[in-house]
């Protein structure tokens, strides 16, 4: 675990701080992944403040529910972040500068949209698939008492695609706008800092910079989220008849359901996840440097 001579990280510590800057996002920022779900699934009467639908489940259903699949959505954030910053990091060096290892916009944005495609295959979709159905059933049938059973019974009742991969083409085109949009706009941003003078290796100018690139990412790639959500819950449908139930009940507006609870999590989360990998690998240099 060392960084390479000309002070780039090496791809072993890129791993193991996207992993750690996923979990810490994932287990702080969960209780608006829930709400965002919930209100995609059910509506929930219309409340689109996030802290009403949240104070609304413990209410009803207990503070444990508002954590219902978080365990699945901890290891998958653990394993996506960490696939999502080696693999951006990879990818991005094949298009930087040799001189001056920087990249334009177009190909950090074009790095990160590739990054999103093997994140969704490898870690992303299961993951989702498993939360998502997880807080399906808890308002629903019950019937899962844990992430792996929830695993064996869709197994057994719907195949291994089925199971791991309901949603797959709607999450993986979600995962090439939020990576694309995320990593692209969050590494020019600091390009573009860097260029001016402006310090970019402090907590504060990270989150600020995480939490920007977070609002445009979730604006922009709201309807793949709305659609994969409805694709992912607990028994399988198809994704063009989720795409048609939601215009026929709500109307264009329906893809962006959702969206303020899914902007008050991005918008924390990119905050969280940009300082958090940033501080790990401050930490990991410090230790193994």
């Amino acid at each position: 675990m060392v960084a390479d001579p000309e002070g780039k990280t090496s791809p072993v510590m890129s791993l193991v701080a996207g992993g750690i800057a996923g979990g810490v996002e994932s287990a702080c920022t969960y209780p608006f992944e829930f709400a965002k779900t919930r209100v995609q699934l059910y509506g929930h009467e219309g409340i689109k403040n996030p802290f009403m639908v949240v104070a609304k489940v413990a209410r009803e259903e207990g503070l444990r529910a508002l954590y219902k699949g978080c365990s699945t959505m901890i290891v998958g954030s653990i394993g996506k972040d960490a696939v999502r910053f080696v693999a951006f990091d990879s990818i991005r060096s094949l298009f930087e500068d040799p001189v001056t290892h920087r990249s334009t916009t177009a190909q950090s944005i074009a790095s990160g949209m590739l990054t999103g495609v093997v994140a969704s295959t490898t870690i992303v979709t299961p993951s989702e698939r498993i939360k998502t159905a997880l807080i399906d059933d808890a308002r629903t049938s019950r019937r899962f008492h844990s992430p792996i059973h929830c695993i064996t019974t869709l197994y057994r009742e719907q195949g291994a695609l089925r199971a791991l991969y309901s949603g797959y083409t709607t999450t993986t085109l979600k995962q090439v706008g939020t990576t694309g949009f995320r990593l692209g706009s969050y590494a020019a941003l600091k390009d573009w800092e860097r260029g001016y003078g402006i310090p970019v290796d402090n907590a504060l100018t990270s989150f600020a910079n995480g939490a920007f690139a977070g609002t445009l990412t979730t604006l922009a790639t709201q309807p793949f989220d709305t659609v994969k959500t409805k694709a992912q819950q607990a028994k399988a449908v198809g994704t063009m008849e989720c795409v048609r139930v939601i215009y026929a009940k709500d109307g264009i507006r329906g893809f962006w359901r959702g969206t303020v609870m899914r902007l008050g999590r991005t918008v924390a989360a990119g905050g969280i996840l940009f300082t958090a990998n940033e501080q790990a690998l401050k930490l990991l240099k410090t230790v193994f440097g």
